[in-house]
């Protein structure tokens, strides 16, 4: 970790989703996550934890925005050094943040925390909701997020589904796809989408470097391939865009790939 702690503020960055995204660190203390993905751009997760806290205080992230360029952003994006719903501020910096801008709030979770009823009242202030589901089972959830020892698939589902028919905006699954799925597997994974039935699915590769330790400087992904840093196996695009034609197919949900 670094000795400066990191701004709450970064960006505004460029997303292939979103446009210019500026975004929001709620846990920037360290990094803190109920997952430690294979994948994470953050590098090493030091506080593998599903338990809630204020980690920075809603005044001092207004203070950072103020002085950010949040003029020129497109929407505002929770994301940052962790998982934001870990931030029992969640709900208040959101309502405050939209008071101040009134811009299009944006949260990015691994959807662990989805099951607490808390959780997703506090996240129906956003406008749109992007929930992680990398799994279609808890083998490939173990293998790929390595989630806390009490988090499963079967949780992680049900508070997707429930947060979907609470909240009135758009909500788009993200996933995560680092190689070819069997049949069996889309079929499974297809079952799953079309029970949550959200707005929108987006399939990733992980082509961003992974560096060994907390890197902060990461979160806009603005910082090129280093030494120290690890590039993660996956398949092609073209592999890729099979597996989106088949889910298309079987879900007959909106499947997008960058």
């Amino acid at each position: 970790m670094t000795n400066d702690a990191p701004t709450t503020i970064y960006g505004p960055v460029k997303s292939w989703r979103l446009g210019l995204s500026l975004g929001v660190d709620v846990l920037c203390v360290d990094s803190i996550c109920s997952f430690e993905c294979v994948y994470c751009q953050l590098g090493k997760i030091h506080r593998v934890t599903t338990k809630r806290g204020v980690f920075v205080a809603t005044e001092r992230i207004l203070e950072d925005l103020k002085k950010a360029d949040w003029q020129a952003a497109d929407v505002i994006t929770f994301s940052g050094s962790g998982e934001p719903t870990l931030a029992e501020n969640l709900g208040e910096v959101i309502t405050e943040i939209k008071k101040f801008t009134r811009k299009p709030v944006v949260v990015l979770t691994n959807s662990t925390l989805l099951h607490e009823k808390q959780v997703r009242r506090e996240l129906l202030k956003a406008d749109r909701i992007f929930c992680k589901l990398d799994a279609w089972s808890d083998n490939i959830l173990q293998r790929v997020d390595r989630p806390y020892e009490e988090i499963s698939l079967e949780s992680i589902i049900a508070g997707i589904f429930d947060l979907r028919r609470e909240f009135s905006g758009f909500l788009a699954v993200q996933t995560m796809i680092l190689r070819l799925p069997s049949e069996f597997e889309i079929e499974k994974f297809s079952e799953i989408l079309r029970l949550i039935n959200p707005d929108e699915v987006q399939l990733n590769l992980p082509t961003r470097p992974v560096p060994h330790e907390y890197f902060p400087e990461t979160r806009g992904n603005s910082v090129g391939v280093s030494a120290d840093f690890k590039k993660i196996k996956t398949i092609s695009k073209n592999e890729l865009e099979i597996i989106r034609r088949k889910l298309s197919e079987l879900t007959k949900l909106p499947i997008i790939t960058r």
